[in-house]
């Protein structure tokens, strides 16, 4: 039978893909395009590396903070007839009393027929300028580089000296007290060790009442032999009973030029220094310097106990060797070496004494003499005549306990303040908020 189907056929399309031609304008603007963007984000991160490097290397490594300077507190000395009373009964003082009489008579035998020619005079000189260089290793050469220009429009660099002596060291740096009026205002500060090495220091902080700055010299980049050979020196006090007569050594700039010295004692120790919230113990030697001396006052214990103000010793004592005694210093010393700025409340005061208190029935406290013009004590009301007894809780007996505990407090610090007015012939209780300053 025939096929009446139609013959299918498939018919099978056969394509050719053809490869579409490369566009090179386009392909490489892309290329540019990437490479601009991979620049960029590199640029981007590299930067975000360097800002955050540090935070991040701080955060995981944390740098310590160089440890504060804490001086020591000075314990209370025994007076040796207080060390004799606990020591010794009535009899047996008795006997003490009798053998020192007995040395006594002794020993004005031995100097009547003592004798002394120049051998002796040469080999007690020599003994004290030996003392002297053992104590120089404490002392160095603060030089305060400003520059300035002159009447024909020159710069120049102009240089000032004072000596400095090294109070401190915490094991990174060297703490130096030195005169403020050469380094406050210096562009560069440069410290020459006894040696004669040279380092670069930075100002930490001054003392507007007293004068006084305290440097810092970084330990690391010094040689090896300069720190060996240098020595800080030993805080005493100047709270000892009796204290005139008692040999001195006067290093710095007693002569009112750097690195002369003098040989003396003590001949005064009741004159005080009155200034802003502070009075401050002078003592007066028989050494004939300058009246712009300055520098230090060991004794024979190779322990400082003042430091050497000029024109300290006043108009009818002006070359008289003075210095502060350091006891009245040590926390205003720490404090500048921690880069404190000294708390300023402004008033100038007294004690008040047993008779004051007894006959006319003042209380103890800090008796206020003055108020300074323009002070915060002036501000919130502290009139003169008024006698604090209390700052920020803690009690004030006299003026000393006033200047150690505003020392402790911050400028910028709101205290409490207590004080007794005389009021219709009794005193009465005032308290008081003020905010510290600082003086100008």
């Amino acid at each position: 039978m025939p096929d009446t189907e139609p013959n299918k056929q498939s018919d099978f399309m056969i394509e050719k893909i053809k490869e579409r031609p490369i566009n090179k304008k386009k392909l490489l603007r892309k290329i540019v395009t990437t490479v601009c963007m991979a620049v960029i984000f590199g640029l981007i991160a590299c930067l975000t590396f360097l800002i955050l490097e540090p935070v991040f290397n701080n955060w995981l490594y944390p740098e310590e903070e160089p440890p504060l300077v804490i001086l020591p507190e000075e314990s209370d000395e025994m007076a040796p007839e207080d060390m004799l009373v606990d020591e010794y009964d009535e009899s047996s003082l008795q006997e003490v009393v009798e053998s020192v009489i007995l040395e006594d008579e002794q020993l004005q035998k031995i100097l009547e027929n003592l004798q002394m020619d120049k051998r002796h005079y040469e080999q007690l000189y020599n003994t004290m300028a030996s003392y002297t260089h053992e104590l120089e290793t404490s002392m160095v050469v603060v030089t305060g580089v400003t520059s300035d220009v002159d009447w024909l429009n020159n710069t120049y660099e102009s240089e000032g000296q004072t000596s400095g002596v090294i109070v401190y060291t915490n094991g990174q740096e060297y703490f130096i007290l030195t005169d403020s009026a050469t380094v406050r205002g210096a562009e560069s500060i440069l410290v020459t060790f006894n040696d004669g090495t040279s380092a670069a220091a930075e100002l930490r902080q001054w003392d507007r009442q007293t004068g006084l700055a305290v440097v810092a010299v970084q330990l690391e980049g010094l040689p090896e032999s300069t720190r060996t050979g240098t020595r800080v020196a030993t805080l005493g006090s100047s709270n000892m009973r009796n204290p005139v007569g008692i040999p001195v050594v006067a290093l710095g700039a007693p002569m009112g030029t750097v690195g002369s010295a003098g040989y003396g004692m003590l001949s005064s120790a009741s004159s005080i220094m009155s200034t802003v919230d502070a009075n401050y113990k002078l003592f007066t030697t028989d050494i004939y310097g300058s009246g712009q001396a300055t520098g230090v006052l060991f004794n024979m214990q190779a322990q400082m106990i003042g430091v050497i103000i000029p024109g300290g010793g006043g108009a009818d004592r002006r070359n008289a060797v003075t210095a502060i005694g350091i006891s009245e210093l040590k926390k205003l010393i720490e404090n500048m070496s921690n880069g404190k700025e000294p708390a300023y409340l402004g008033i100038s005061g007294v004690d008040v004494t047993a008779v004051a208190n007894r006959e006319m029935g003042v209380p103890f406290g800090a008796y206020v003499r003055e108020v300074a013009m323009d002070s915060p004590a002036m501000l919130a009301g502290i009139q003169r005549g008024d006698v604090i007894v209390e700052l920020e809780g803690s009690s004030i007996e006299n003026f000393t306990n006033y200047t150690t505990t505003l020392q402790r407090l911050e400028a910028g610090q709101t205290v409490t303040v207590v004080i007794q007015r005389l009021s219709q012939n009794s005193y009465r209780e005032i308290s008081m908020e003020i905010t510290l300053g600082t003086a100008e």
